[in-house]
C-alpha cells in the first residue's frame, strides 16, 4: 500500500514538471489573469533596484565629499597655524633683518592724535 502512494506522489511530480517545462502552466487561465499583477511586480522590482543604485551612488559620493572634507580642514588649520607663527614680533623682526630693512622698533609707545574741528 505504502508503494501505491509513493508511486502516485512520484506520478504527480514527473505531471506537473512535465506541465511546468513544457509551458502548460503559463498558458492556463489562472496565470493568463494574473499576469497584470505580476508585470506590475516585475515593474516594483525594477523601481526597487534603481532606487537603491542611485541611493548607494549618492552614499559613495558624499562619503569622498567628507573625506574631502576632512583633507581641506586640516590643511586650513595647518596654514592658519603657519599664519599665526608668522604674525609673531619676533618672527616679524627677523624676516626684517633678513631683508635687510633698515627698520627698527621704536622705544616709545605710539601716541594718539587729536585733531580740532
Amino acid at each position: 500500500m505504502t508503494e501505491k502512494v509513493k508511486n502516485k506522489n512520484c506520478k504527480a511530480h514527473v505531471s506537473v514538471m512535465k506541465n511546468i517545462l513544457g509551458g502548460k502552466v503559463l498558458a492556463g487561465k489562472e496565470i493568463t489573469e494574473q499576469l497584470p499583477f505580476i508585470f506590475f511586480l516585475c515593474f516594483l522590482g525594477i523601481l526597487l533596484i534603481s532606487n537603491r543604485y542611485c541611493s548607494e551612488k549618492t552614499i559613495r559620493r558624499m562619503e569622498v565629499v567628507q573625506d574631502s572634507i576632512k583633507e581641506l580642514k586640516s590643511e586650513s588649520i595647518l596654514m592658519e597655524s603657519d599664519l599665526m607663527r608668522m604674525n609673531t614680533p619676533s618672527e616679524i623682526e627677523k624676516r626684517v633683518k633678513e631683508n635687510g630693512l633698515n627698520l627698527i622698533d621704536p622705544m616709545e609707545p605710539p601716541r594718539e592724535l587729536k585733531v580740532k574741528k
